[in-house]
């Protein structure tokens, strides 16, 4: 259960109303997605400038700093075979520091039928405790290239709004492994069609169950999260993530997995309530010298979606591992 927690919830819907991305919980894992939309229509017709360009790249230089410098304090590769590290990497709970960088491609968006595509940035740092007692954060910073919607709202680039995640967690390693904890939404968007204006929180919980004699990893999240507010732009907002995952791991590192992103968007017509999608891919354990790397490639197809919405989604994930 490889989690992205869909931080853009579902930014593959417009839920028939806004084509344009509305902020909304953890999709965790985008998010939970993957993503999370903004509430209206992306009405304001903003400049096409090389603003979103420059944020882009900033965001790219930050992502990449990080990992050369967490690589340089990786002083040895840690001993542990490549089905242990795929075991580690597809506990949401696990005590180790991780650096998931998650491409969410959602094909078929909006009425030109464009491609929305979401990097999601999402750093998992454990803190223990106690000898008994962690607590797993995980922060999502996406970045956004929203296509064309008509000839009178042009394509968008940027960064959307940032979820702070955080799970009290028994440190176990092994059996039924369980997570509560809020879940905190912020406005950090850089244009208005990118992101909700107001701030959210909610619950989150996690339940996995991995054991080391068993190929199987399998658990599942849930979350919600309401604005605290009305005022920003976007309006209230109360959206909800169901991720169910399930993994089947070789003994060489390659695995089969299936985590998909049910979202709910509770304010929208009923019909256009729910994104359910079904699919599954592969992933594989490698080494960038000492560093163990988690790669994945999947496919999901949203058998229940709202109008407009993007039909097909490709996630890519590159996942940096820093085990103790």
């Amino acid at each position: 259960m490889q989690y992205p927690f869909a931080t853009i919830r579902d930014a593959s819907t417009g839920h028939g109303r806004g084509l344009a991305p509305r902020s909304g919980p953890a999709c965790a894992l985008q998010e939970p997605g993957s993503g999370r939309t903004c509430t209206g229509a992306a009405a304001a017709h903003t400049d096409r400038g090389s603003g979103g360009r420059i944020v882009t790249r900033r965001s790219g230089r930050l992502a990449a700093c990080a990992v050369l410098l967490m690589m340089a304090v990786t002083a040895a590769r840690a001993e542990l075979s490549s089905e242990e590290l795929a075991k580690i990497a597809q506990n949401p709970l696990g005590n180790i520091v991780s650096l998931p960088f998650q491409n969410n491609a959602n094909l078929n968006y909006g009425p030109l039928k464009g491609t929305l595509n979401i990097l999601n940035i999402q750093p998992v740092i454990p803190f223990e405790v106690n000898q008994e007692w962690n607590i797993i954060t995980r922060t999502i910073l996406p970045v956004i290239a929203m296509p064309a919607l008509s000839s009178g709202i042009p394509s968008q680039s940027g960064v959307g709004d940032t979820t702070l995640a955080a799970w009290l967690s028994p440190a176990r390693k092994e059996g039924w492994i369980w997570g509560l904890g809020p879940t905190l939404q912020a406005p950090t968007h850089s244009e208005k069609e990118l992101g909700n204006g107001n701030w959210g929180l909610g619950p989150s919980a996690i339940l996995v169950h991995l054991d080391k004699q068993s190929p199987w990893v399998f658990g599942i999240l849930v979350n919600n999260v309401w604005s605290l507010s009305s005022d920003g732009h976007g309006g209230s907002y109360s959206h909800g993530v169901i991720q169910p995952g399930i993994n089947y791991n070789f003994s060489d590192g390659l695995y089969l997995t299936s985590s998909p992103i049910i979202t709910v968007d509770w304010r929208a017509e009923s019909s256009q309530r729910w994104t359910i999608p079904v699919g599954g891919g592969i992933g594989k354990i490698v080494h960038l010298g000492r560093l163990p790397l988690n790669l994945q490639l999947s496919g999901y197809y949203s058998a229940v979606r709202p109008d407009f919405a993007s039909n097909w989604e490709i996630r890519a994930q590159m996942q940096f591992m820093f085990p103790k």
